[in-house]
């Protein structure tokens, strides 16, 4: 029977049917609490641990916790927060696959059942992340992609599909159909669920292993990234435990003007953001501006709320919530439901701020929004369109912290490829309308296909040495813009159709010709891409490309037409078409145009029947694919999938935690250290560890695919810690020039002598000497990737010591058993002058660790000198310092499922 907890177990009408769910309007007469003042997104999550309140470990102490939550409060209580399911993407799934898999085998070498290792939520993995864009501008192109992706990656779909039979509750949506938001927020997501044992209602919550999961808070569902770590917890009944959170309400006022974009919306509201400091915090959207934008203009804002470093982007559910639903072919009975629902609880419509207690207001006129790109190193560095020519010429010769430290006499200078091609600084080489961010948004889509058209129409091209892409993140997107007669003009300019997949936004833009490659290194080019994606870290589009712009599609296309950022599209023209100069006035379509045509990108039988296909035909080379039989896995030979290390040695009692003495820096880094830096997820260097290992074990170059493809195996991906190629260590000493040298090299102390971070890092385990890294601001900003603390614990690290760190990568080094240490006020590597060549014991939690407690930091200096400095524990929790004194939160949740 379910529980009554409060009396607070209410009926409901759905239409003529009688329901149950748990009332919190119910729950606020009982505590005497107006609970309609909450935010929104904290009232479903108060929901949650309503309906999920065990006595152990959920108690009514904590409903009565959230229930009674300030604006102002100091945030001190941990939530315990049950997911009503687990999304994943493959790059993160393999390796929590991998996780699970190696638990079940640890499970049957001690006698115990393997099924009792099993998701308790339903798990769904679409693999999205696997594509490369080896073939683009023909007709075939998507065709020859999916086929090298399939021989590519053959042995990690073997591995899902012994997933698919070995649990109960998890499913896969193979290669081809989409990018795993977009086909979260079209399919996967049902706004409500039904509980058929305790017949209950409640509302849709996921964590997923993407940071970008927070697509799906624009259709009023609270979820968020977290690490494989924290996922494979979740999936196996443990709550997910975060901080009580601040919640900014952002209040939209206003119209966007003609021609404006949700990408350019999407670029000021993380600028914005970015500058009020919403690291960590609940973002929720209200006011009338915000009741009156689409939901994919919404999902597109909650998307990036990585970027502007909340947890969420939330929206709650409203009108434009269920025309969504009804438009992407959803069942009447789920949004019938979906619309009670929310009625019921009192949370239907979007809030005026004045009704609504946030911690903090901001506002802002939509009206106010500019065209825009961001770059061309972070997605919070927005720049007006008019002003991108002058920037990157600025940029060009300012120091490497901030732009590339070129000599400003070189900025004109033009070079001839050996296959004859020009190029020049600041030409565009990669133009991709890709990712999950805006090939959701039928509006972006269509207005890059208008003004494909207009742009044919007047006779202007596309240079034929610009790599071009089109990478939906839904196949439906193909369906309107053929209905629409768009996609022949896209295609005529090079936007070919190459993938359903992430693609350039993650890395996957494959490859270069090798004249380009030459002509940009050899005379150290600072050439661009452009891109409609949310990511545009150093090094993560492509190694030799330094400068990337993050776009609307419409934008992405024009500046694939004008060649070169260094064109002021504002004052002059894209380019020479039949009648002379062509402006972007002149093919950029109204707002009418793309109305026009918006309800072509909205027919629930389409979507119905496309996703009706993940089962009845999924595809042949999906077929073809035969996985391992059984509850456990053989673990046959592969360099792509191996039996993680996490568990050699397990035993029910954890060991005592060793204390950190005499350690040695292993590296030294300054600010914005992103997990792409950490665990780069694109291609493999012959030369690096990682390239070395694969030719040792047999594996030929054209072989190597990426680092993200290969994270079922340890061996790389701890080979591929720190070895991004943009990386700067500042214990290496600074070139002639005063620039930084980029690479994953340090210098192997008490000797000096310099080698890879990962050689370094064998030769101080070897030698029992534990390490650490130094780090600046926002350590691990970026994708939500669990190797970034996984290699980082495996290479012997224990601590990582910041000025600040980003949420989920914080979250992630506690998970893997890593210390992770704040400077307190203004101390920092500069201030106290650390060069690497220290020794450094960590003291004050020998006797016990309690959250966010002081300790100690003695650096021992080469002359003799020690100095002690006082240090932030970043582990947040109770539950996190139960976690770090399992080993990490693998050992710990295996402990007590075999424990069970």
């Amino acid at each position: 029977m379910p529980h009554n907890t409060f009396n607070t177990l209410q009926k409901f009408k759905i239409g003529r049917k009688t329901a149950q769910f748990y009332s919190l309007p119910a729950l606020g007469e009982k505590l005497g609490i107006n609970i309609q003042r909450l935010p929104v997104s904290i009232r479903v999550v108060l929901e949650s641990v309503l309906r999920n309140c065990d006595g152990k470990k959920i108690t009514q102490t904590h409903i009565k916790q959230l229930a009674s939550w300030k604006p102002q409060a100091k945030r001190t209580a941990e939530i315990p927060f049950v997911v009503a399911r687990v999304v994943l993407q493959d790059f993160t799934g393999v390796p929590l696959l991998a996780d699970i898999a190696a638990m079940r085998s640890v499970a049957a070498k001690m006698g115990k059942d393997p099924k009792s290792i099993e998701p308790l939520v339903p798990v769904d993995l679409v693999v999205d992340h696997s594509v490369m864009i080896d073939y683009f501008g023909t007709k075939n192109a998507l065709d020859l992609n999916m086929k090298l992706e399939f021989k590519r990656n053959q042995e990690r779909y073997q591995f899902m599909k012994w997933g698919m039979q070995a649990f109960d509750t998890f499913g896969v949506v193979p290669p081809g159909f989409g990018i795993v938001h977009q086909v979260n927020l079209e399919h996967l997501a049902r706004g409500v669920h039904y509980d058929a044992k305790n017949k209950v209602y409640y509302p849709d919550t996921l964590v997923g292993t993407d940071s970008h999961t927070t697509m799906i808070n624009g259709i009023g569902v609270v979820g968020w990234g977290v690490g494989g770590i924290e996922a494979e917890a979740g999936m196996l009944g443990q709550p997910v435990y975060i901080l009580t959170p601040d919640v900014v309400g952002v209040e939209l006022k206003g119209e966007l003007r003609g021609g404006i974009t949700a990408t350019d919306l999407v670029l000021t509201i993380t600028e914005l953001l970015r500058k009020h400091k919403v690291v960590g915090k609940f973002v929720e959207f209200c006011g009338p501006g915000t009741a009156g934008l689409s939901v994919t203009d919404r999902a597109t804002i909650g998307n990036m709320a990585p970027e502007y470093g909340a947890t969420m982007g939330f929206f709650p559910v409203d009108d434009r919530t269920i025309d969504y639903f009804e438009g992407t072919g959803r069942t009447q009975d789920e949004i019938d439901a979906l619309k009670a629902y929310f009625k019921a609880q009192g949370m239907y419509g979007v809030p005026e701020a004045k009704d609504i207690n946030y911690t903090q207001l901001i506002t802002l006129d939509l009206s106010t929004v500019t065209p825009s790109l961001a770059g061309p190193k972070r997605p919070q560095d927005r720049i007006e369109l008019g002003s991108v020519k002058n920037t990157f010429s600025s940029l060009y010769s300012e120091p490497s912290s901030i732009g590339f430290n070129q000599p400003a006499e070189k900025l004109g200078e033009v070079f001839t490829t050996s296959a004859g091609t020009k190029v020049r600084n600041g030409d565009i080489l990669i133009a991709a309308i890709t990712s999950c961010t805006n090939t959701s948004n039928p509006s972006v889509l269509l207005a890059a296909g208008l003004m494909a058209k207009k742009a044919v129409e007047a006779g202007l091209k596309v240079p034929k040495h610009i790599k071009t892409s089109l990478a939906p993140g839904s196949r439906v997107v193909t369906d309107y813009l053929t209905k629409t007669g768009l996609l022949p003009y896209l295609e005529k300019l090079g936007f070919d159709i190459a993938a359903y997949g992430c693609t350039t936004c993650i890395g996957n833009a494959g490859d270069l010709t090798p004249d380009l490659n030459e002509v940009i290194t050899q005379n150290g080019l600072v050439c661009s891409a452009v891109l409609s994606g949310n990511r545009n870290f150093e090094a993560r589009i492509h190694p030799n490309i330094k400068a990337n712009f993050l776009a609307s599609p419409p934008l992405v296309v024009a500046y694939a037409l004008a060649g070169t950022v260094m064109r002021d599209l504002m004052t002059e023209p894209v380019g020479k078409g039949k009648k002379g100069d062509v402006w972007l006035g002149d093919i950029w379509p109204t707002n009418a145009e793309v109305q026009a045509l918006l309800s072509q990108a909205m027919d629930p039988q389409v979507f119905r029947s496309n996703y009706a296909e993940i089962k009845t035909n999924p595809g042949k080379l999906w077929k073809q694919v035969s996985g391992v039989e059984g509850d456990v896995y053989t673990w046959p030979s592969s360099t792509y999938i191996a039996e993680p290390p996490f568990f050699n040695g397990f035993e029910m009692q954890p060991a005592a935690m060793p204390g950190v003495k005499g350690a040695r820096a292993l590296a030294v880094f300054g600010d914005s250290v992103t997990t792409d830096h950490i665990s780069p997820a694109g291609s493999i260097k012959e030369s690096s560890p990682a390239g070395q290992w694969l030719e040792a074990n047999g594996v030929m170059k054209q072989d190597f695919n990426s680092y993200g493809s290969r994270r079922g195996n340890h061996e790389i991906m701890m080979r591929g810690t720190f070895a991004n190629v943009r990386i700067k260590n500042l214990m290496i000493p600074a070139l002639s020039d005063g620039s930084r040298f980029e690479g994953g090299e340090t210098l192997c102390q008490p000797s000096g002598e310099r080698l890879s971070i990962y050689d370094a890092a064998m030769k101080y385990v070897a030698a029992d000497v534990p390490t650490v890294i130094f780090a600046g601001e926002e350590y691990g900003t970026g994708s939500s990737r669990d190797w970034a603390a996984k290699g980082t614990q495996l290479l012997g690290v224990k601590a990582v010591i910041a000025r600040s760190f980003e949420r989920i990568h914080r979250s992630n080094l506690v998970g893997m058993g890593v210390l992770p240490l704040q400077f307190k006020n203004n101390d920092s590597v500069d201030s106290l002058g650390i060069t690497g060549e220290e020794t450094f014991d960590v003291s004050g939690i020998e006797t016990g660790i309690k959250p966010q407690q002081d300790i100690k930091l003695t650096m021992h200096r080469k002359d003799g000198s020690s100095q002690q400095i006082d240090m932030l524990l970043r582990i947040d929790t109770a539950t996190e310092v139960d976690y770090y004194l399992h080993g990490g939160i693998l050992p710990y949740v295996l402990r007590e499922l075999l424990a069970d």
